[in-house]
């Protein structure tokens, strides 16, 4: 009886043994044919590549773009498919992104807030990179569009490419050539025309001096420029406007081009903040510019924001309070 038991007991582990066995290849057929989503198992199973017009996904890195030009690079966009994804990364808690805020607004980009935890823009640069790598692994992409002038990014343009992603590039003409080479398409946005419904003005027009500019110069902005002025200043209170510059470019990353300037002499004329002032050396050299702090109104907030619309021009060059030396 004993012995008859042990057979039967035999008999149907052998039976679940291979019913076990038969599972586990089924399984494995399924899951070589059917990857889980996000599994790497090689660049050419991550999804299928998707071809002629698509969703794009416009990555856009405001440390190294101008606020200026993103209407003509959406424009411009478009014929490569449908942005359903625009994304700016930035610290949008610095001044120098200030610019910034009427475009997105305008295009409905969603600003990406990656805080400068240390010195340098590594934090952006990595959040804008694990970000692609997350949307190529969704499948929901035909191409991306890289909105920088930061080689930086090459190695990201390469890896989306080996996946099979169509990769355009925007950036300006300082833009190095390994990035250009790694894009399928590289623009040169400054030679983008800007759409005629983009809410910053373009550099090479500046707005009339009836109509103000839509991106208001805020509080903090206001006192680096003024700190900026004060410490180049001389003892008449006078500063240099190159050096001025310099100090706002290098050490707050403010350029006239984040306000839809061209150079740094009509960004500071349109701001109605200084008195400025042409000088003439002599012996045939160039004309030099000096800007001097205006007085601080009394009641500040009774003022409002002030905005680059040269209304409030009174004292700069050509007015009563300039002189010419």
């Amino acid at each position: 009886m004993d012995s008859e038991d042990n057979r039967e007991s035999t008999r149907r582990a052998a039976s679940v043994r291979t019913v076990a066995g038969r599972l586990l290849v089924t399984m494995g057929k399924r899951l070589l044919s059917d990857p889980v989503p996000g599994r790497d198992v090689g660049t050419a199973q991550i999804s299928p590549v998707l071809h002629g017009r698509g969703e794009v996904a416009v990555l856009i890195d405001a440390d190294n773009a101008p606020p200026s030009r993103i209407g003509a690079v959406l424009e411009a966009v478009d014929r490569y498919g449908t942005a359903h994804l625009k994304r700016a990364y930035g610290d949008w808690s610095q001044p120098h992104l200030s610019g910034w805020r009427a475009p997105l607004l305008a295009h409905s980009i969603r600003p990406i807030h990656n805080p400068s935890w240390t010195t340098g823009k590594n934090a952006t640069d990595l959040a804008m990179a694990v970000d692609a790598i997350d949307l190529l692994h969704t499948g929901n992409y035909a191409a991306f569009v890289l909105v920088t002038s930061d080689a930086d990014f090459t190695g990201l343009a390469m890896r989306l490419r080996e996946s099979g992603r169509r990769v355009y590039g925007f950036g300006e003409a300082k833009t190095p050539k390994p990035l250009v080479t790694a894009c399928d398409e590289f623009t040169n946005i400054n030679t983008l025309t800007p759409s005629t419904s983009n809410p910053t003005p373009a550099a090479s027009e500046p707005p009339a001096a009836s109509t103000p500019d839509p991106t208001p110069l805020d509080t903090t902005v206001i006192a680096v420029l003024r700190a900026a002025v004060d410490h180049a200043a001389d003892g008449d209170g006078w500063a240099h406007l190159g050096a001025v510059g310099n100090v706002l470019k290098i050490q707050h990353g403010i350029t006239p081009k984040a306000y839809g300037r061209r150079k740094f002499g009509n960004f500071v004329k349109a701001s109605g903040l200084f008195d400025v002032q042409t000088r003439s050396p002599g012996n045939g050299k160039s004309k030099v510019t000096y800007i001097r702090n205006k007085p601080t109104p009394r009641h500040p907030a009774a003022a409002g924001p002030h905005r680059l619309d040269g209304s409030d021009q009174s004292n700069t060059v050509g007015s009563a309070g300039s002189t010419q030396c």
